[in-house]
């Protein structure tokens, strides 16, 4: 153990250095033995050695919570931005439920099917829409909201539901429905 004082006030060369680091990579905690081992490699007293793996530990954790916070952070922004564009969708699902709702609504207040073309199980999706769109449509309604229901069957009033569904999501005349 070759050291005097004036090397232990000394810095680390950069040969001293890279070996120190080399060791840290394959072990992180230094042991009493491969304190001595490095002192005596070195030219430098022990304390000089584990001070350095003491201080590089702590820049090694900083430097790994940083990393981990920046993973965290870009996560974060992927999972708002995904949170964003459910809101929309759902705002828009809601709109769309609140117009079918209205268009419901009116239809089971009506007190005889519109006089264009009545509701039935061959009425295609196209006729419903320009049906649901029409001025006359509500001119049927009756103002004392008698129930739809007393005057068609329970198919016919599913059938122009699933109609109603197919008219605002947007169908072919197959009845297939897109989205």
């Amino acid at each position: 153990m070759n050291y005097n004082k004036s090397n232990k006030q000394k810095r680390l060369t950069q040969d001293q250095v890279r070996l120190l680091e080399r060791s840290f990579t394959t072990s992180k905690k230094l042991e009493p033995e491969r304190k001595l081992e490095l002192a005596g490699e070195l030219g430098i007293p022990p304390r000089q050695v584990a001070v350095w793996y003491q201080n590089k530990r702590a820049r090694w954790r900083t430097q790994s919570i940083e990393i981990d916070c920046g993973a965290l952070q870009v996560r974060l922004e992927s999972a708002l931005a995904e949170k964003r564009l459910l809101e929309r969708e759902v705002d828009r699902l809601r709109g769309e439920l609140h117009k079918a709702k209205e268009m419901l609504h009116f239809a089971l207040e009506c007190k005889k099917p519109p006089l264009e073309a009545p509701i039935s199980t061959t009425t295609n999706t196209n006729t419903l829409c320009s049906i649901s769109s029409s001025t006359s449509f509500y001119d049927n309604c009756d103002q004392d909201h008698h129930d739809y229901q007393d005057h068609v069957v329970d198919n016919q009033v599913l059938q122009f539901d699933h109609e109603l569904y197919a008219c605002l999501m947007g169908s072919d005349d197959d009845g297939v429905v897109y989205l």
